[in-house]
């Protein structure tokens, strides 16, 4: 058998003929189908310089490698963004300003940049392959910039998303008459800022799963979203779990872990 030092790629970037040798080494049997499996699991990863691009993350963990654009260079977030995309076909930006934006749809041909919440993707045309639906709602339009960074990156992990908005606590009236929408769906990813009362609500509506996002929306004593992550975290409805503030994205590969594949 194949000790883990020899099998092709192994510290480096797999390559189509590392990973050819290794399908012949189990063809021959000079591997086993488990030990296989690990070492693709492990590798591979391409040393780009400034950064080692983890192309198999998908395989280990079911959503692959994001880019978060602050604390980078433009250099730094195109030239990864590239290789994942060259590698994968495919590539999520998030945080990403303007300027970055058009930048990276100069580079990558059909990336689309979505300006409200700051996202950059690259997708396949497919249909969603995740079972059952994520249904993203929003308790206010300030709120929705959030909310859109969540449905755009659930929808890029392969998730079928319903867009429910402007349903805060304000109006009861509104949430309420969304019923039907929310028990269709699989998982609820609710973000509110203010007093973050939205997900308490919903959380005592549905029999599913509740991923809270606490926004940094709100006055003086709201914090910068603080006050909504304490009220989230505090919720008395059974079945809430919360993000960290402003999260969209956290919530969106969470549910999307909680969806099987079709």
């Amino acid at each position: 058998m194949l000790a883990a030092s020899e099998a092709p790629g192994y510290g480096r970037s797999m390559t189509r003929q590392q990973l050819t040798e290794l399908l012949s080494a189990l063809q021959r049997g000079a591997c086993s189908v488990d030990e296989a499996l690990a070492k693709l699991r492990a590798l591979p990863f391409e040393d780009v310089g400034f950064a080692l691009v983890d192309h198999h993350r998908a395989l280990r963990s079911g959503t692959g490698e994001v880019v978060y654009a602050p604390g980078k260079t433009p250099d730094q977030v195109v030239a990864i963004a590239e290789r994942i995309a060259a590698e994968n076909g495919e590539v999520l930006v998030t945080r990403c300003g303007p300027e970055l934006g058009a930048r990276l749809a100069g580079a990558l041909p059909g990336l689309v940049y979505h300006a409200r919440p700051q996202l950059a993707v690259r997708r396949e045309a497919t249909a969603p392959w995740r079972e059952g639906s994520v249904a993203v709602v929003s308790a206010g339009t300030a709120d929705e910039p959030v909310a859109e960074e969540a449905a755009l990156s659930a929808e890029f992990f392969g998730c079928a998303v319903e867009r429910i908005v402007d349903v805060g606590v304000s109006g009861l009236h509104r949430i309420l008459a969304k019923r039907e929408q929310l028990w269709d769906a699989a998982v609820v990813i609710v973000v509110a800022g203010m007093e973050g009362a939205l997900p308490s609500v919903v959380g005592g509506l549905v029999a599913r799963p509740v991923i809270a996002v606490p926004t940094s929306i709100g006055y003086g004593a709201a914090a910068h979203g603080h006050a909504a992550l304490l009220g989230m975290l505090s919720s008395c409805a059974a079945g809430v779990v919360v993000v960290n503030i402003d999260n969209g994205f956290g919530a969106a590969a969470a549910a999307a872990r909680m969806l099987h594949p079709r």
